[in-house]
């Protein structure tokens, strides 16, 4: 048996909605990244860290490629560049289920990227017959890919060969971080998140992309109970009155679901308090995009 060690960065690339955070989460085996059935989700890079034995795969999730609209997309976009940087496997995901031109975009573009192995998985798996599997094989096959794999994120499924395969291509290396550890995102980023993708699950669809969501506090009462202030910004006054909802219902729902899992992910009781204001054109403001934590690119 060998006593040497591989790890390396493997960086998640795609279009919105193949299912990058839901790849991620499920390799790691653990919740890291918000998932929604809406484009753009993630809106920054997060990391997770998949430890096995004598290998360590660190897994960078970055934003769905798209031309942005705002500097909130110009900042998701850097997040993309920076994660390719010191990467030593670039892993694309395409929706097999729909593939798109964008999906060949991305593929030609990692042509430049001969130094490094490039993966392509070809996700969503349990939407297709086998045939369209295989015909997206086909149509990838002359992009320089290392390897291409069809998996469930969903299903779980073809989730060993994947990691088998990724391990094998991780270069010598050290133990970049603790075995124990999964993510470096901190509590009141990963509660921060927790509640926008609830915001994410329950609104329509004119308001998701203008939600943000800002940590006013988190306060350890005791050992059994953690208060929590957190307010969500939005840009319309309309968009105000249907976060709150009626008699404060979709309020209501959105920090109900919400405490419940960061209750799970702090292991204590919480306290959960929301509130709702408007920031108009937030999403272009560098001071409003530093206050929810992103660090746009300057202009």
């Amino acid at each position: 048996m060998s006593d040497s060690f591989y790890s390396g960065f493997i960086t998640i690339v795609g279009r919105p909605n193949v299912g990058k955070s839901s790849l991620m989460n499920a390799m790691i085996g653990e919740k890291i990244a918000i998932v929604s059935n809406r484009p753009q989700t993630t809106r920054s890079r997060v990391m997770g860290v998949l430890t096995k034995e004598n290998h360590q795969a660190v897994f960078l999730d970055t934003p769905g490629i798209h031309n942005p609209r705002n500097r909130l997309g110009e900042y998701m976009m850097q997040s993309v560049r920076g994660a390719m940087e010191g990467m030593d496997c670039v892993m694309m995901l395409a929706d097999v289920s729909a593939v798109l031109n964008k999906d060949f975009e991305i593929a030609s573009d990692l042509k430049a990227y001969t130094h490094i192995p490039r993966i392509l998985v070809l996700n969503k798996t349990d939407l297709v017959k086998p045939d369209a599997i295989l015909e997206g094989i086909a149509r990838f096959s002359d992009y320089g890919f290392s390897e291409i794999l069809p998996v469930s994120a969903k299903k779980k499924e073809g989730l060993n060969e994947l990691e088998s395969v990724l391990f094998r291509l991780l270069p010598e290396g050290p133990q970049y971080f603790p075995e124990d550890m999964i993510t470096d995102q901190p509590e009141r980023v990963l509660c921060a998140e927790i509640i926008r993708e609830k915001a994410l699950r329950h609104l329509h669809d004119e308001v998701p992309h203008g939600i943000g969501v800002e940590m006013m506090s988190i306060e350890k009462k005791s050992d059994s109970l953690t208060e929590i202030h957190a307010t969500i910004y939005c840009e319309r006054d309309a968009h105000k009155r249907i976060i709150i909802g009626k008699q404060g219902a979709m309020l209501k729902t959105i920090g109900t679901e919400a405490r419940q899992d960061i209750e799970r992910l702090l292991d204590t009781h919480v306290n959960l308090n929301l509130w709702v204001k408007i920031r108009n054109d937030w999403r272009n403001n560098l001071q409003d995009l530093r206050n929810l934590g992103y660090d746009p690119v300057r202009s």
